[in-house]
């Protein structure tokens, strides 16, 4: 069967990770399926997400802007449950992005907000249906 597996993100501070990651994570649907000092994992979908650290990190911050991942885009279902997410967003650590243009950054057709976190990590929220 095609698909994800996981995604492993490196982070450099698994508390705020838990904070921040963990609020998101939690609004869209996943579960925690595993936690250890260093780190956690979070599934839906039959795939999932692990927020690490490593001691090879070779910053402590995410440059989205360099080669490698730009941003993960996460189905949020309604479009009322993006907006939900988008409200709350800056009280639990992530910045809304390209907001003069929110919905519909991403073109007339594509309703979704865009969010970055404490750590430079954007995230993408899209709405799965057109009401």
């Amino acid at each position: 069967m095609p698909g994800f597996h996981h995604v492993e993100v490196w982070v450099a501070d698994p508390g705020v990770a838990r904070t921040e990651w963990g609020w998101l994570l939690t609004q869209l649907g996943f579960e925690r399926t595993a936690e250890w000092s260093e780190g956690e994992s979070w599934a839906a979908g039959g795939a999932y997400l692990s927020l690490t650290t490593s001691p090879n990190l070779s910053r402590p911050d995410h440059d989205r802007r360099a080669p490698g991942v730009n941003h993960l885009a996460f189905r949020a279902g309604s479009r009322a449950q993006v907006d939900a997410i988008m409200a709350a967003a800056s009280e639990h650590g992530w910045q809304p992005l390209y907001q003069e243009r929110y919905p519909f950054a991403g073109g007339p057709q594509h309703y979704a907000g865009w969010m970055q976190n404490s750590s430079g990590f954007k995230a993408e929220i899209v709405a799965d249906d057109d009401e």
